[in-house]
């Protein structure tokens, strides 16, 4: 499908106008963090930094986003509805980051949020079957359309929460998300969508400079949430919409890594018998700064996962499932092969390092009975070095 020119500028003028906003008003973000006490302290394992970090630099991404959509985007209805639930979001993390918010009272504002979507037309009514010999070759949601699409909302909105634990990680994941459905979205002629989603890839890259390791301010859940409710509604304004054209599977797989992170972590939880909501150190970030990786070598390896499933997604929307499937399976097979690499790397150093120990502890043990046994005792040394230099000094 050609792409009209007008279009790839409007596209690129969205995203140069969030990216300069974001970029700007980080610094003040910044700034009136530090004022409001917004300000992130190491306090248990799981946080990978050692100082206190500034937050609030989602009201940076926030403000680059909405400045962007206002000038270039087609302000429907759809779209209001989706702006005022970001504002209770953004409204809400804002707050938590400020003074910390009970689980239970965010969640019930996220299906505010979430409720809002719905209430102005943004719904996931019908899918492609995923079952594919079935002979039902879609699926009607009828009545179920309103928990199944606020469910979605409120689960992609935690999920890029949760993925939130490295410098430049979340904010670079969603930038790549965002970047794959805006390609899908020029595709499938969706030109709104694909605005809303250039403001949202400028507004992410404005504020990466200053959220790479070792980062100056970190988004906070006003970032963290305001990104996953704008990829989950617009997936529903866009993706999941034209279940004639797109494969139930391009959502998933554009959205890939907080969504199969957080499943994840809830079966991890579930099956110890703990909170599934409770935090841990089981994400994969975690688990790949455990294994003896660095932040960012961690962070690119999570970058280059969700670039592969972002890439399988716009395959699958212009040259069909079968090359998809091929391209993941080629995938799959060189993670594999990476895993246990890593794996036999890690196991050869902990070898070795044992290895060092035992040497260490048996050269101590020499030590130990030589100076028991044979050396004389340190008066005898003391004193045998000292009518020595006196020797030495009189010669």
């Amino acid at each position: 499908m050609d792409i009209d020119i007008n279009v790839l500028l409007t596209v690129a003028l969205a995203v140069g106008v969030a990216l300069v906003v974001a970029f700007v008003t980080t610094p003040l973000a910044r700034a009136f963090a530090r004022r409001v006490g917004a300000v992130d302290i190491p306090k248990d394992g799981r946080r990978m930094h050692n100082h206190p970090i500034p937050r609030l630099g989602g009201l940076a991404i926030f403000l680059g986003f909405i400045v962007s959509v206002v000038m270039f985007a087609e302000i429907e209805r759809q779209v209001q509805g989706m702006l005022l639930g970001a504002i209770i979001i953004v409204t809400v993390g804002m707050v938590d980051d400020i003074i910390p918010l009970p689980a239970w009272l965010k969640f019930i504002f996220q299906l505010a949020a979430a409720g809002v979507a719905v209430a102005f037309g943004i719904r996931i009514e019908h899918i492609s079957n995923p079952i594919f010999w079935s002979e039902t070759e879609y699926i009607n949601f009828g009545v179920w359309s309103i928990p199944v699409t606020m469910l979605w909302i409120v689960g992609i909105t935690n999920s890029v929460n949760l993925i939130d634990g490295l410098d430049g990680l979340a904010v670079g994941v969603s930038a790549i998300s965002s970047m794959s459905v805006l390609v899908i979205s020029l595709v499938l002629g969706q030109l709104n969508i694909a605005i809303i989603l250039a403001a949202l890839l400028g507004a992410c890259l404005g504020f990466m400079p200053y959220n790479l390791n070792p980062a100056r301010i970190f988004m906070g859940d006003t970032g963290a949430l305001f990104l996953g409710y704008i990829l989950a509604t617009v997936s529903v304004m866009g993706l999941l919409k034209f279940y004639a054209v797109i494969s139930f599977a391009v959502p998933l797989l554009a959205l890939g890594l907080p969504i199969f992170d957080t499943v994840f972590a809830i079966i991890r939880r579930l099956l110890k018998g703990q909170n599934p909501m409770s935090p841990d150190r089981g994400h994969f970030h975690h688990r790949l700064v455990d294994m003896g990786l660095s932040q960012k070598q961690a962070v690119a390896i999570l970058y280059s996962i969700s670039a592969v499933l972002g890439l399988a997604a716009v395959l699958i929307t212009t040259s069909g499932e079968m090359r998809a499937l091929v391209f993941l399976f080629a995938f799959c097979v060189a993670i594999t092969i990476g895993v246990v690499l890593i794996r036999s790397m890690d196991r050869k150093h902990e070898e070795s390092a044992h290895s060092d120990g035992n040497w260490n502890e048996d050269m101590h043990e020499e030590r130990s009975g030589s100076e028991d046994g044979d050396a004389p005792n340190p008066g005898e040394r003391d004193k045998d070095g000292d009518e020595n230099r006196g020797q030495d000094s009189q010669d």
